[in-house]
């Protein structure tokens, strides 16, 4: 008795030594970081949709003639705000490149939105259009920050997942698949919609 209570306690450390190295820990702490960063990337679009509104009232009251622009850019945001993506679909390749898809067409709107103020000078030196224009411009910033971030933390998860030991941990323990980066769908998506508007004084 003394024996089996001897080895039971010098197997304990070793079990436990083992389990830890197999992913325990790591991997749950790795799915929470790539959902996190998801959080980023869909707070940055959110308030890139919260900022449309009030661009395309500004524009309206310059160019109301533009409404072809203006209703496209309307329902291109209606659309992209109705598509979520949930923690759970960061393993679905297919939702997150609709999700992808509805976002690079905002982003399409509003780049032929924005075209459109070369048009109209008044507009161009408008206070608060200038304004939207220098939010707009650091949030397509911020986008793509988050975006670059949230690939980093697939990457390491899903690298995480792949390689030994913490595989038998993410296998085994927590049926762990593979998320899914996010691509650009649309040519020269990572470029962001140009928001700058040259000499304002034309």
């Amino acid at each position: 008795m003394n024996r089996t209570r001897w080895m039971t306690a010098l197997m304990a450390p070793v079990a436990i030594v083992s389990l830890s190295g197999c992913g325990i820990n790591t991997i749950p702490t790795a799915e929470e970081d790539v959902k996190a960063r998801w959080a980023d990337v869909e707070n940055q679009y959110q308030r890139r949709a919260d900022l449309i509104p009030n661009l395309v009232e500004t524009v309206k009251g310059y160019a109301a003639q533009e409404s072809k622009v203006l209703t496209d850019v309307t329902e291109a945001r209606a659309k992209a705000s109705s598509i979520q993506v949930q923690a759970d679909d960061l393993s679905d390749p297919a939702k997150l490149r609709q999700f992808s898809e509805a976002q690079g067409q905002l982003g399409a709107s509003l780049g032929r939105l924005l075209a459109t103020v070369e048009a109209y000078p008044d507009l161009k030196s408008n206070q608060n259009f200038l304004a939207l224009q220098s939010q707009l411009e650091g949030t397509e910033n911020r986008i793509t920050i988050a975006r670059a971030d949230y690939n980093k933390a697939v990457q390491a998860y899903n690298t995480r997942i792949r390689t030994f030991p913490d595989i038998i941990g993410a296998k085994v323990i927590y049926g762990a698949e593979p998320k899914a980066p996010f691509e650009a769908t649309t040519e020269n998506a990572e470029v962001a919609p140009t928001v700058s508007f040259g000499n304002s004084s034309k």
